[in-house]
């Protein structure tokens, strides 16, 4: 009974899915919160939605067109924040949120886009078709080669941005190039996750990741493993359960966290336990050391 699932050739299709959008939001995952942008992935996944929607009415390829509206609200969220005296939060809220409403809005005077509507926004991973599934295998390869040959840049681009700078390295460049990347993978985690997911996805991995260890190396291939982890039973979950994907994903995701929450407070007061001294908020800061 446990085995019968995986009989049918759309579970099968899910599976790959999920274990390749959970591995790559779990690496992207880590740069976010690093960084300190947490909300940019809840924002960039509702930007994109309405970019899919506009794509849907001009007849162009979804996954050209949501890509390319995802990347052009990241260079837009910069440079309104670069240019006026407002945060990056506020600049995120209003033009991800303007994107939404306008996908809404498109939706509310078409009936025939209802379907794809709601599987964009919770999520339907046993509707993953050959196509999809290419299409998430070639953004999952292309976002590792690019952080396996660029690692050092995103390192220093990082941890440093200001010092990364002052010795050469083209942050404006990474940070672009990383919101290609971001927008490429929400945009192929959409059927799966959904958009009311996606940024859950992202976060709690490399929070759960940071609680283990403070290696930057170890987080990045902790939080890709927990994503592919938490990312798969949340799909197996969801075919006996009968609940959307996304959620299941969350809630596997949400239930990990709290139990290495309350295992690393246990752990800290144990007699001559060493609790780390870094913060979340800490880590991006910090030079040598335990990061390495």
């Amino acid at each position: 009974m446990l085995l019968e699932p995986f009989e049918f050739g759309f579970f099968v299709r899910a599976i790959i899915a999920a274990c390749l959008v959970g591995g790559l939001c779990g690496l992207m995952g880590v740069y976010i919160v690093l960084r300190g942008m947490s909300y940019i992935g809840h924002g960039l996944s509702h930007a994109i939605f309405g970019g899919a929607v506009v794509s849907w009415i001009m007849s162009i390829n979804f996954f050209v067109g949501a890509t390319l509206w995802g990347f052009l609200s990241a260079l837009l969220i910069a440079w309104t924040t670069r240019k006026n005296p407002i945060g990056s939060d506020a600049a995120i809220g209003i033009i991800t949120t303007a994107s939404f409403a306008l996908g809404i809005a498109i939706i509310s005077r078409s009936q025939s886009f209802t379907r794809d509507f709601e599987a964009s926004l919770w999520g339907s991973v046993l509707g993953v078709d050959n196509e999809e599934l290419i299409a998430i295998a070639v953004v999952a390869a292309i976002v590792a080669i690019v952080f396996f040959v660029a690692y050092k840049l995103f390192l220093f681009a990082t941890f440093d941005p200001d010092v990364a700078q002052f010795y050469g390295v083209p942050t404006a460049w990474v940070d672009t190039l990383f919101s290609l990347l971001l927008a490429g993978t929400i945009v192929v985690s959409m059927q799966v996750l959904g958009v009311t997911m996606i940024a859950a996805a992202v976060v709690i991995p490399p929070i759960v990741a940071r609680l283990l260890t403070d290696s930057f190396r170890k987080m990045a291939l902790l939080s890709t493993g927990i994503g592919v982890i938490c990312a798969v039973a949340g799909i197996y979950i969801s075919y006996f359960v009968d609940v959307s994907s996304g959620a299941s994903v969350v809630l596997i995701s949400a239930t990990l966290f709290v139990a290495v929450l309350a295992w690393s407070k246990i752990r800290s007061r144990w007699p001559g336990s060493t609790q780390s001294a870094a913060s979340l908020s800490q880590l991006p800061r910090e030079s040598g050391g335990a990061i390495d």
